[in-house]
């Protein structure tokens, strides 16, 4: 079974941009190294077509999927780089799988996330919490959600950024 995970920094009031082009280079070089390491770990990642459009270009050694609301946008695939779709998420994580992945990054923004969280897909959390207040933006989720964690592992850097690891223990019923 493939595993599924959120990937995700936030400031410590809550936020993961101040807008939906707000770029991540905001983040420590902590949450960097870390998000480097597990998303080529996972060798693919998954995100909205706002949050690609932040990379200056597709991330080295990972494929990205890219949720794009354009009808055409499958017209620029690299396949094995960057690959458009409109799958729901079951249908997308099974084709993952059937090429052989074994993990999935979902990296953002709002609506993605939300979409997986909803979908039951996800297993475990990786959240980054930096030292830092935007005083309004977007959260991580954009709809009401009543989801269970347990804590598997935490740490604190120097400089205050905290890295926090959870398993999700019960889905939406």
């Amino acid at each position: 079974m493939i595993k599924t995970f959120i990937i995700v920094a936030q400031t410590a009031d809550g936020f993961i941009a101040k807008n939906s082009g707000h770029e991540a280079t905001w983040t420590s070089k902590e949450d960097k190294k870390r998000f480097v390491a597990i998303t080529k770990r996972a060798g693919v990642m998954i995100m909205g077509l706002n949050t690609f459009n932040t990379f200056p270009s597709p991330l080295p050694g990972r494929l990205h999927i890219v949720y794009s609301p354009d009808e055409n946008a499958g017209d620029n695939n690299i396949p094995g780089v960057v690959e458009y779709t409109k799958d729901a998420p079951a249908d997308l994580i099974k084709k993952l799988e059937e090429r052989g992945f074994t993990e999935v990054a979902i990296c953002g923004g709002t609506t993605i996330y939300t979409m997986f969280m909803k979908s039951g897909l996800v297993e475990t959390i990786y959240l980054t919490i930096e030292p830092k207040l935007f005083g309004k933006g977007m959260g991580i989720f954009n709809e009401d959600l009543d989801i269970k964690l347990e804590l598997v592992e935490s740490s604190v850097m120097e400089g205050g950024t905290m890295l926090l690891e959870y398993k999700v223990v019960n889905h939406l019923v």
